[in-house]
């Protein structure tokens, strides 16, 4: 591990640290390329005040206008955790009629199924559960760890944006609202992640390595994308970003007005999550995702630079639940201890050292652009 070499660095300013092999290029004013990011993040995108009041005021009118008529005006992802509980909670609040969306991949914990049935059933509001056929994700997920990629979670990520693309246009829905926010979420290094919307990585991944054919994975191909896109015009709105957001708040509304129970870690209201992020990245490849997270927090002011090593210096996981969730993650994959700790040790392997579509998607969006409908 890098905190034992003489090379390891952490930013002066954030928690962002160098090992997992990133480089922080911290400047004379003590602060990473990561804190640069967040600052470039929240000038573009965050509004604030009067002018993000105003934004939204007018996103919303656009919204009900375009609705009119329809059974929904907008569609809403929901996985149970802060930031999509929050979302659905403001839905109510600007008086919108959502479709809400879940994915089902087979790892839900109980506690995300109960939050999920509370926050739909309170709010009134329509649910759309997609449940994903179990035997090719298991094999689609057994594919992926043995290729040794870092983002084993980009098969749900991938299957959740088709799902919403496919329900919108079904439904005839123009406008999408998503919980991603600046505040708690504009620092991940790109090498922690892949490009969700590359369905040839996974295929190429799951070709070499999978046992199955896959016949009903939700997935988009490019020239799916483009009918969605072009045909549907979807409009995109990250709502958070222009409220004020804090995210201590945003769950004591939650558990007073909905009753929701929070969880112990972000995105740890999947069993698969909750693992994958608490042991797979930190023993295979040395990323501590809540550095990440923590980071964000700081910049955003949320909590103190000091709160957040605080927060580093507890254990990632409980023992008990680890030997717990381990013992249950390997059952239901069909790994040995074995199979897995050969997995753990061996060397981490690209993304792109297997097909993608990226090549294709670059263009893609070159020529919307050039075109004028980007």
């Amino acid at each position: 591990m890098i905190k034992d070499n003489a090379n390891y660095e952490i930013c002066p300013t954030c928690v962002m640290d160098n090992e997992s092999g990133i480089q922080l290029e911290v400047d004379q004013n003590g602060e990473c390329r990561y804190c640069r990011g967040y600052k470039e993040d929240a000038a573009l995108l965050l509004k604030e005040g009067e002018e993000g009041k105003a934004f939204v005021e007018q996103q919303i009118a656009k919204i009900k206008v375009d609705g009119k008529g329809k059974d929904y005006d907008c569609i809403i992802g929901l996985s149970g955790g802060v930031d999509s509980s929050y979302v659905a909670l403001l839905m109510k609040d600007y008086g919108l009629r959502p479709l809400v969306v879940h994915l089902d991949n087979g790892w839900n914990s109980a506690l995300a199924v109960s939050n999920i049935h509370k926050i739909v059933d309170q709010l009134g509001f329509d649910l759309y559960t997609h449940v994903i056929d179990w035997q090719e994700f298991r094999d689609l997920q057994r594919s992926f760890i043995k290729a040794s990629v870092i983002d084993i979670e980009l098969l749900t990520d991938h299957a959740i944006s088709a799902i919403m693309l496919e329900q919108a246009y079904k439904n005839k829905i123009s406008h999408t609202i998503s919980g991603f926010n600046v505040v708690t979420e504009a620092i991940l290094p790109d090498e922690w992640i892949h490009v969700k919307r590359d369905w040839g990585n996974i295929k190429s991944i799951h070709k070499q390595f999978g046992d199955r054919k896959i016949k009903t994975f939700p997935h988009l191909t490019i020239k799916q994308r483009a009918k969605f896109e072009m045909l549907n015009k979807l409009g995109f709105l990250s709502i958070l970003n222009y409220i004020p957001f804090n995210k201590e708040a945003a769950m004591k509304r939650l558990q007073d007005e909905l009753d929701w129970v929070p969880y112990e870690g972000k995105h740890f209201e999947s069993i698969f999550t909750r693992f994958y992020q608490a042991y797979i990245l930190p023993n295979k490849f040395h990323v501590d995702k809540r550095r990440a997270h923590l980071s964000s927090l700081v910049c955003s002011g949320q909590i103190k630079r000091e709160e957040a090593i605080a927060e580093l210096e507890k254990s990632i996981y409980d023992d008990a639940l680890l030997n717990q969730d381990k013992t249950f993650v390997l059952k239901k994959l069909g790994f040995t201890e074995e199979e897995f700790d050969a997995y753990i040790k061996a060397d981490p392997i690209s993304h792109m050292s297997y097909g993608s579509d990226e090549g294709k998607y670059k263009y893609y969006y070159f020529l919307k652009h050039k075109l004028g409908m980007a």
